[in-house]
């Protein structure tokens, strides 16, 4: 899990001036908008620091609507941080559309499991594309996808 956090943080950093200048943000503007100082972010836009776990979930947090950051990651950052945050556990979402950045991977007539083509995460929805569940294992999904509801 270390590891895709790891990639989540990189990403992040690789993206923070874009989504400062789509913006329309100053350093210092930015710099408040995630919590950090200035000089902190000016070196993290240098590469010389990264935000780290927190900086990076703040980032995708206040800028949950980024263009960049949706490109970036192939959806929404804020999808995956509860996936991210929560190592070995499933985590219960929402209702989702279609979105060309998803795979079926496996498809049992009751549940869809979906893999994120850019982060490589899961989720597994209804056959109504209701979320149900997030992570990074699909080992994780696997006895919600298996297990069909009783027919009375």
């Amino acid at each position: 899990m270390d590891d895709q956090r790891e990639r989540f943080i990189a990403v992040c950093d690789a993206q923070l001036r874009l989504v400062r200048t789509e913006a329309g943000l100053n350093q210092e503007e930015m710099a408040y908008a995630v919590g950090l100082s200035k000089k902190t972010l000016v070196d993290i836009e240098k590469g010389r620091r990264t935000l780290g776990w927190m900086g990076a979930v703040a980032l995708c947090s206040v800028f949950a609507s980024s263009p960049v950051l949706s490109w970036a990651f192939g959806g929404s950052p804020a999808e995956m941080i509860p996936a991210l945050a929560r190592s070995g556990q499933p985590v219960v979402t929402g209702q989702t559309g279609t979105n060309p950045w998803w795979e079926v991977v496996a498809d049992n007539g009751t549940f869809i499991i979906e893999q994120n083509i850019i982060s490589q995460h899961y989720r597994l929805l209804s056959a109504s594309r209701t979320k149900i569940a997030a992570s990074f294992d699909i080992d994780d999904l696997m006895p919600m996808f298996t297990n069909k509801p009783q027919e009375s």
